[in-house]
């Protein structure tokens, strides 16, 4: 049941703003009521508010927990621009629903992601619970493409920059160990170098180059572990990381050279975060990571990753079965960066877009795509400077995504003959994406009716994915072994059961 704040109602002051805002989106008091019941719905929650609740807000009284930044929604969807629950004259967004907003400003995207960050290294269970919302990818992506590039995001007097630094090389674990922790900040100015050991950064100090090169190899150490380990092995690790380092410097004194590249470093840093909690399964945390990225993307003035993050969320949302949100995202990306990417960040995002037509079964759309995906990496040259995120798509990458989207299509031998190419060409690091396409590969063998291969391939699978902490991996596993009930009284099948029942 919905609740309200308690209050004598004489002290109440009658709320203008949400009555003119009422009367501009056309709203009766029980269409918005109606309205707001139906995005709590969204977010999992169970509002009960009717006409008698309207009225109650529309005399002053203030709605708790979520429903003031839910209204605030409503009204941004019908009216077409953003609006705050201030702006509706009511108490600020909740903490369950804050992450979705694009901020207007740097300073204020600090303050979404910074909060974001402590509420989630402090009650990481709460948030895993947060359900993911098609709806709320509109608005981020909407704002990115049409959005006006921030003129400033230096603070403070820095004086001169520094020149940056040589980016240290990625720090490396013994063979076949774990990396090791995480590297400590490189400090490389008398004031950085003149903090105590052990004491953390606070608000205000400078930023140098080489607490940017920093962040990054950070991101590089994580990343690392993500691919070997998956999303769950050193999640918190990075969430503290952001809280007690990145934001501080976010917070401190800082030039417009190396305040984009700070700003460019954390939105990396920030998608990783992202990317870890959907491959456990927190997909609205996920969500809400994505679209603070995008806005950190945009203070750096790094119109192509911004363009990543987008197809990131893309995968996302095909993960997820949305397929329609995932091609209208990749398009998005796509119209705001045109040709100014390399070809090989082109083709990732006509690669993500076939694989939302894929999910939806639109064959010929799919196909097209993934021409186009191809062409383009095709087109690309062999040397070329271009950021770590575009060399990541590669032409096993692009073989990978051309087995999921046959799969989808349920064009098995396409897909098991582009499987295969994509398990020959994969490097042996990339443990989870290699496990993805072995099931890929083994769902095709089954089409094809080779029972036995695709329990073999599916049961390596299996076993690799008990050694990683990955919904994702075993939700793969999972979605095989669905498959596999029309062949339950195969011999090869009873041998699949009897081999991972003690992985289970």
């Amino acid at each position: 049941m919905s609740t309200e704040r308690p209050g004598k109602p004489s002290q109440r002051t009658p709320n203008r703003q949400l009555a003119a805002l009422i009367a501009e989106a056309g709203f009766s008091n029980a269409g918005l009521a109606r309205r707001v019941d139906q995005l709590g719905l969204e977010h999992g929650l169970d509002l009960r508010y009717d006409k008698t609740s309207v009225t109650r807000w529309l005399r002053g009284q203030q709605p708790r927990g979520t429903t003031p930044a839910l209204i605030a929604e409503v009204f941004t969807r019908r009216l077409g621009r953003r609006l705050t629950a201030q702006d509706l004259g009511l108490d600020a967004c909740a903490p369950v629903y804050a992450g979705l907003e694009f901020a207007a400003t740097p300073g204020e995207a600090v303050d979404i992601v910074g909060g974001l960050w402590r509420k989630d290294s402090g009650s990481h269970a709460e948030l895993r619970k947060i359900a993911f919302t098609p709806a709320g990818l509109v608005v981020p992506s909407r704002d990115w493409l049409i959005g006006r590039p921030d003129e400033r995001v230096a603070r403070g007097e820095p004086g001169p920059e520094p020149a940056a630094p040589r980016v240290p090389p990625q720090v490396r674990g013994p063979a076949g160990g774990p990396p090791p922790g995480v590297p400590r900040t490189h400090r490389a100015d008398s004031r950085a170098d003149s903090r105590a050991d052990g004491v953390e950064r606070g608000p205000g100090q400078r930023v140098t180059p080489g607490d940017v090169a920093a962040l990054r190899s950070v991101g590089e150490l994580f990343r690392t572990l993500d691919h070997a380990y998956g999303g769950g092995h050193a999640r918190q690790a990075l969430v503290r990381y952001l809280e007690h380092e990145a934001e501080p410097m976010l917070r401190g004194t800082y030039g417009e050279q190396t305040g984009r590249r700070l700003f460019g470093a954390v939105a990396d840093l920030t998608r990783l975060a992202g990317w870890t909690a959907y491959d456990i399964a927190a997909h609205g945390l996920a969500q809400r990571y994505f679209v603070q990225a995008l806005r950190l993307s945009q203070a750096a003035g790094d119109r192509a990753y911004g363009s990543y993050v987008l197809a990131t969320m893309s995968r996302q949302a095909v993960y997820l079965g949305h397929g329609r949100e995932a091609v209208q995202l990749a398009r998005v990306a796509q119209q705001g960066v045109g040709s100014s990417v390399p070809p090989a960040a082109q083709a990732l995002l006509h690669a993500v877009e076939a694989r939302g037509h894929g999910v939806l079964g639109e064959v010929r759309a799919c196909t097209a795509s993934l021409a186009r995906a191809e062409r383009a990496l095709e087109q690309a040259r062999p040397g070329e400077e271009v950021p770590q995120w575009v060399k990541a798509f590669d032409e096993a990458h692009l073989a990978d995504d051309f087995a999921h989207c046959h799969r989808d299509l349920q064009q098995h031998r396409a897909a098991a003959q582009h499987a295969e190419r994509a398990l020959r060409m994969r490097c042996p690091g990339q443990i989870r994406s290699r496990l993805f396409c072995r099931v890929v590969l083994a769902t095709a063998r089954l089409g094809l009716g080779d029972v036995e291969q695709a329990c073999a391939l599916a049961a390596e699978a299996a076993e690799q994915a008990a050694e990683l902490r990955s919904v994702r991996a075993h939700e793969y596993v999972r979605d095989f072994e669905r498959r596999l009930e029309p062949y339950r009284d195969a011999a090869a099948v009873r041998g699949y059961r009897e081999r991972t029942a003690a992985l289970n």
